[in-house]
């Protein structure tokens, strides 16, 4: 049976946050079309990786053998977290904008996965592997849009995920998630209530395919 590794970085809770909303939404379309699958889950607000220090980024690069006390738990931890992505069949990652780009608890976890040899690289460990990020946002940053062009959580992640790690990389954007409390975009609530109907409805369809292409 197929296992869905399960990543949230919102800094709120499911009823605050839209990409958490989302992602539970996919996961749990994923879960009832593909009842004897696993979900392994990380929430890195909740629980957030220390970021990768100079002893975890250097033992990737050393002899095994004269790794230091200090570079061995570091690069356990890393060897953790990356075992547990191979494991898994597909990902999906909560990937919310914050000042323009992505989390820092989801760059730390990037940090501590991307091993050159191993998860990066063209014999890339996870190579193929799909995975769906929802890139929620609290404006729009689309064509024509005055924020057109400041948009680094596609770009980077797109950069990162698709290029460096070889990963099949699918989006789903729900955007202008402030215009319900902010006074100055109400006139953009019906088109963040259409946003958000097409989000949950791509979860629910994107969930129920990949777990029948995991299940053929």
């Amino acid at each position: 049976m197929a296992t869905l590794l399960h990543l949230d970085s919102s800094l709120f809770t499911t009823d605050g946050s839209a990409s958490r909303a989302v992602t539970a939404a996919f996961r749990a379309a994923w879960e009832e079309a593909h009842p004897g699958g696993t979900v392994i889950y990380r929430d890195l607000a909740a629980n957030p990786l220390p970021h990768l220090d100079a002893a975890g980024f250097s033992a990737a690069f050393a002899d095994a053998d004269a790794l230091t006390p200090e570079q061995q738990t570091a690069f356990a931890r890393r060897l953790e977290l990356v075992e547990e992505l191979e494991k898994a069949d597909a990902v999906l990652i909560g990937a919310p904008m914050y000042n323009i780009t992505i989390p820092s608890t989801l760059k730390a976890w990037l940090d501590h996965i991307i091993i050159i040899g191993r998860t990066a690289g063209e014999e890339s460990s996870i190579k193929g592997k799909p995975v769906t990020v929802v890139a929620s946002r609290g404006g729009s940053y689309k064509p024509g849009t005055p924020r057109e062009g400041l948009d680094y959580v596609e770009t980077y992640l797109q950069a990162v995920l698709g290029t460096m790690l070889g990963l099949e990389v699918d989006f789903i954007v729900p955007e202008l998630t402030m215009a319900p409390s902010n006074p100055a975009m109400s006139e953009l609530i019906p088109l963040y209530e259409a946003s958000r109907d097409q989000s949950f409805q791509e979860a629910a369809e994107k969930a129920k395919a990949l777990a029948a292409r995991l299940a053929a």
